[in-house]
C-alpha cells in the first residue's frame, strides 16, 4: 500500500469518514522539507499497511484544506482517527518521531 492524492473534494470521503486511522501530509512540490518528509511517510505506509491510511494533499492545488486547517508551515502533519484530528506535527521530523505519533494514533483508537 502506498500514499493516496486527496483533494479538496475527496478529503471527507477519504480521510473523515475512514475506517482506518489516517496520516496526512500536507505539502507542496516547491517545499524542500517536504520532499524529505516524502520517501519517509511512503515507507510507513507500507510498515502499516491495513492499519493505518497515508494520504497527501498539495497544498498548492488544495487551498480549501489548507485553509480550512489554518497551516502555516509545511509540511505539516495532520493524525486523524473517527473523522477527528488527534494530533499534528509541523516540519521534517526524523522516521522515529514520526512512528511515534503512528503508534500513538493507534493507540488512541484502540
Amino acid at each position: 500500500m502506498s500514499t493516496t492524492d486527496v483533494t479538496d473534494q475527496t478529503f471527507e470521503a477519504e480521510v473523515l469518514r475512514s475506517e482506518l486511522p489516517v496520516v496526512v501530509d500536507f505539502w507542496a512540490t516547491w517545499c524542500g522539507p517536504c520532499r524529505l518528509v516524502g520517501p519517509v511517510i511512503e515507507e510507513l505506509s507500507e510498515e502499516y499497511a491495513g492499519r493505518v491510511k497515508f494520504v497527501k494533499v498539495d497544498t498548492e492545488a488544495n487551498p480549501g484544506l489548507y485553509e480550512d486547517f489554518k497551516i502555516q508551515s509545511i509540511p505539516y502533519l495532520a493524525f486523524f482517527t473517527g473523522g477527528e484530528m488527534e494530533n499534528s506535527l509541523v516540519g521534517a521530523r526524523p522516521k522515529a518521531v514520526l512512528k511515534e505519533a503512528v503508534e500513538e494514533l493507534l493507540a488512541a483508537r484502540a
